[in-house]
């Protein structure tokens, strides 16, 4: 494995914004985005639950890892049993399970500001997890067919799946400090011509957030199988309808006639952790690098996901 391993960023993760536009168009009226499942069982379960509660059909996108801490073989098959039946597009951590692809190690691209030794640990667990993938050839060979990018349609409104950003699978220009730096600005604004579309929704940064730009909204979900807020243990997926959520949404944006809502996913927590402590007990690079989030929650609100705009019946809303 390379000395740059999990930091660099492969050639073969850029598409560019120019392949979303391309992208086969799909048509949805309600649109589920699940980035950052991270091998949580209950936490997929609780996904398909939802669904119950909507008036009319519901697409499930998975947008990238959605395996990560299920490095035992039930858990690993379950997960893509059921995400497989759905669309999916690849994370780094999928793109990195096939066979000779051990330089980019996790694939994360994590920038200089990521210490070490957290870079060193997501590699360990990616390569456990790449053994684990080697006895699920049925799974590698229908991982390997899947894109980089997705392309919907919910009424007039054009999305763009992604699971890092516009130009690669494990960029960072989604991050929350990203989307707010004014340097970015321009090129985010590009980004949304090149592509075509009304709206990006991705993942792979773990932290949520959702901007609005002159040319349309940016919302990154952080993680559906991790808390993602202080004091809250639900994951979050994003939303996407021409009608409101009939179930809780934390903060939300309107873009023409259609919502985009980050949707709070409530799971059995202590399935969940009885499952994460059974692959990743204490000292383990899981345990040593997730444990903490998992159990306390990272310090990070849901008013500096949704940029701290006022309030209104979808918890917070973007004007």
């Amino acid at each position: 494995m390379s000395a740059t391993a999990g930091r660099a960023c492969p050639l073969r993760y850029r598409y560019g914004a120019a392949a979303i536009a391309a992208a086969t168009e799909r048509q949805a009226e309600t649109l589920y985005l699940i980035g950052g499942l991270y091998g949580n069982l209950p936490a997929l379960e609780a996904v398909v639950a939802l669904t119950d509660a909507e008036s009319g059909p519901v697409k499930l996108c998975f947008n990238g890892d959605f395996n990560w801490f299920d490095t035992d073989d039930q858990s690993f098959a379950a997960i893509n049993r059921t995400v497989l039946r759905h669309d999916a597009i690849l994370g780094n951590v999928e793109a990195e399970l096939q066979p000779g692809t051990d330089d980019a190690g996790c694939g994360c691209a994590y920038p200089e500001i990521v210490p070490q030794e957290v870079v060193d640990r997501s590699n360990l667990i990616h390569a456990r997890l790449k053994a684990t993938a080697a006895r699920h050839p049925e799974v590698l060979a229908q991982l390997a067919r899947l894109p980089m990018v997705a392309r919907y349609r919910v009424a007039d409104t054009l999305i763009g799946v992604v699971h890092g950003d516009a130009d690669s699978l494990a960029g960072w220009s989604f991050d929350v400090s990203a989307l707010d730096d004014p340097a970015n600005a321009a090129r985010i604004e590009r980004s949304f011509a090149e592509a075509r579309v009304d709206v990006f929704a991705s993942s792979h940064t773990c932290l949520p957030a959702l901007r609005r730009f002159d040319r349309g909204l940016v919302i990154n979900n952080g993680a559906a199988g991790m808390p993602n807020f202080r004091g809250i243990r639900h994951g979050l997926i994003t939303r996407i309808s021409a009608r409101p959520a009939p179930h809780a949404t934390l903060y939300c944006a309107r873009i023409g006639d259609v919502w985009v809502e980050a949707v709070p996913l409530a799971f059995d927590y202590d399935d969940w952790i009885m499952r994460f402590l059974a692959n990743w007990p204490p000292g383990s690079a899981a345990h040593l690098s997730y444990f903490a989030r998992i159990t306390d929650s990272p310090d990070y609100s849901v008013e500096r996901a949704a940029a701290r705009q006022a309030g209104s019946k979808c918890g917070v809303e973007l004007s």
